[in-house]
């Protein structure tokens, strides 16, 4: 990925991270944008988010932002200047749930060692 592409991926991720804390506050409080991916042409552009909660949180999420992609498209627009202004689709993004079950893996793991180690004793 080229300097270019990096810097409007964040500025992008940025854009939409603040337009959405300042007009959907009391929404924006269960997710995160993770990351933003736009296509070498800046067509197209993959926004991935994080929830924080249950399924029903994450389909909330999901409707949330297939609603209102078009308006955020066209508010990140004003900020960011640029040939065209990118597609937005949005992905959930696993990787947060992943690591924390990996965490509580290990952990499970990690007490069932020291149970194991105390019978020994």
């Amino acid at each position: 990925m080229s300097l270019r592409l990096a810097r409007v991926n964040e500025l992008i991720k940025r854009e939409i991270g603040n337009y959405l804390r300042t007009r959907y506050r009391s929404e924006s409080v269960c997710w995160t944008i993770t990351s933003v991916d736009v296509s070498a042409d800046l067509r197209n552009a993959t926004v991935a988010y994080s929830v924080l909660g249950d399924e029903l949180k994450s389909r909330e999420a999901q409707l949330f932002f297939r609603k209102h992609a078009g308006e955020i498209r066209k508010e990140v627009s004003t900020y960011v200047i640029l040939k065209y202004s990118p597609r937005l689709q949005f992905v959930r993004d696993y990787g947060i749930e992943r690591g924390n079950r990996v965490m509580e893996i290990l952990d499970e793991l990690e007490e069932e060692d020291d149970s194991l180690k105390t019978k020994e004793t």
